[in-house]
């Protein structure tokens, strides 16, 4: 565990000169490059507080991720299979000693119901949330559950990368995970103080601290190309939390050339017996949340940051501004609940925690398109084989955008035609026109081609 060294990241925190207006500028200034931040530059971020500056940042932060990713958000669903779970995570609802929460495992056929629900929505993505059970969520399971999903196919309408998040594996059993054809593997530290990891983990296999800590080096080495990390905002100081996550991205990056594909950044919300999320011991505020996920963006500019329903859509809109690049959208976090089509009172019996955003997709699309930011439900890179260091080369010089924005282009036209609704169809039309004439020569040639083979009934059509 050396990479999270407490003690550098607590004196760059009490350092009175990292407060220097000047200084901080500076490193604004640098960061535009796109090139990222060492730890200091970003400790000196995080000290901002002069509304001029934190504007600056604020600003900075979109440009460099439009610099990278272009002016697209991509879209996704989390898809719960259990809400059993063998850890006591003190702000989780799904503590094994939380005995009043309503436990349910989705079968095989509840998954494919589940999925087709989302498919029918439009969604292209999701994010398998298969919490720590060894009976409920093992890998025998998980498999049957990818391949499912995967087999689901309405009327050309499909989900196309799974993303995974479940417990910390061996690398043999990583091994077996990757041959799922998973995109993504996520898993998060929740806290990196190892004080209150260890108060917040009192038992279960989660009260091991660098086995969770090493999971995606043992991930990495498995041969899993992307990778994605996160922590539990709320639990410890919000700029030890952010500082030791980006000591995190910057060794797996020094190690295998390869930083977070993801980093997520959720808040404590309130969750059903929950032993601190009506009062987290270092809540953080609205203005800290902005300002530390700018500097995040500055710091590691080619990865993405995902923001999920936890938040309440006003402020989701105004995150979007600071680097966010993929959001979660018409989510729900127990299992079996997209089904019923409707919110219910079982429902909030059996969920992880509380949302903030209740809007459909649909609504969140148009939103984000009067907003100026471009719906993704691209995911033409793990057709292309363009993972891992692959990406990353392609993140970090800039270039990926010129493949993405198009891309996105063509998914999000195929989403227009499939399943928006005649309002938003109407905004989301003139969107594209209005995006494709941002284009000039063989670009606009090629994205004007691939409108055609949509429109003419084609699907899943990149390059």
């Amino acid at each position: 565990m050396e990479f999270i060294n407490e003690s550098e990241i607590n004196s760059l925190i009490n350092d009175d000169k990292l407060n220097d207006p000047v200084f901080q500028k500076e490193i604004i200034q640098k960061s535009k490059v796109a090139k990222g931040l060492s730890l200091k530059e970003s400790a000196v971020l995080l000290n901002i507080s002069d509304p001029e500056i934190t504007e600056e940042l604020y600003c900075t932060a979109r440009e460099v991720k439009e610099k990278i990713y272009g002016n697209r958000l991509v879209l996704f669903a989390p898809l719960y299979v259990t809400n059993l779970c063998i850890n006591n995570c003190l702000y989780c609802a799904f503590r094994k000693d939380n005995k009043e929460l309503k436990r349910k495992t989705l079968t095989i056929e509840e998954i494919r119901e589940e999925t087709e629900f989302l498919v029918k929505q439009g969604h292209k993505r999701i994010l398998l949330v298969c919490g720590e059970h060894p009976k409920k969520a093992n890998l025998e399971f998980i498999g049957e559950a990818i391949q499912t999903i995967y087999d689901v196919n309405i009327n050309g309408g499909n989900i196309r990368r799974i993303n995974i998040n479940s417990a910390p594996l061996t690398i043999e059993a990583f091994k077996k995970l990757k041959n799922f054809g998973i995109g993504t593997y996520q898993c998060f530290q929740e806290t990196y103080h190892y004080k209150t990891y260890m108060e917040m983990h009192p038992d279960g296999p989660k009260h091991d601290y660098a086995w969770r800590l090493y999971a995606m080096d043992r991930a990495l080495q498995a041969g899993i190309d992307d990778v994605g990390i996160g922590a539990l905002f709320g639990l410890t100081d919000y700029k030890f939390e952010t500082l030791a996550m980006l000591s995190h991205a910057f060794n797996l990056d020094h190690r295998f050339g390869i930083g977070p594909h993801t980093i997520s950044v959720p808040r404590i919300e309130p969750a059903f017996n929950s032993q601190l999320s009506h009062k987290p011991p270092f809540a953080v505020d609205d203005f800290s949340f902005k300002k530390f996920i700018a500097v995040i963006r500055l710091a590691v500019p080619y990865t993405g940051i995902i923001l999920s329903t936890r938040e309440r859509a006003d402020l989701r809109r105004e995150l979007f501004e600071v680097g966010i690049s993929q959001i979660s959208a018409g989510s729900r976090t127990s299992p079996g609940a997209y089904k019923e089509s409707q919110e219910t009172l079982e429902e909030h019996e059996m969920e992880q925690f509380q949302l903030g955003d209740h809007r459909t997709l649909d609504e969140v699309v148009k939103d984000c398109c009067g907003l100026g930011f471009l719906p993704s439900f691209c995911t033409a890179c793990y057709r292309s084989n363009r993972t891992g260091d692959r990406f990353m080369e392609l993140a970090k010089s800039g270039n990926i955008g010129k493949m993405c924005v198009p891309n996105a282009i063509s998914t999000f036209s195929e989403y227009t035609n499939d399943f928006a609704s005649v309002e938003t169809k109407i905004v989301a039309n003139e969107f594209i026109q209005n995006e494709i004439e941002k284009f000039n020569g063989i670009t606009r040639h090629k994205t004007e081609e691939m409108l055609k083979r949509v429109n003419n009934g084609e699907r899943d059509v990149f390059f």
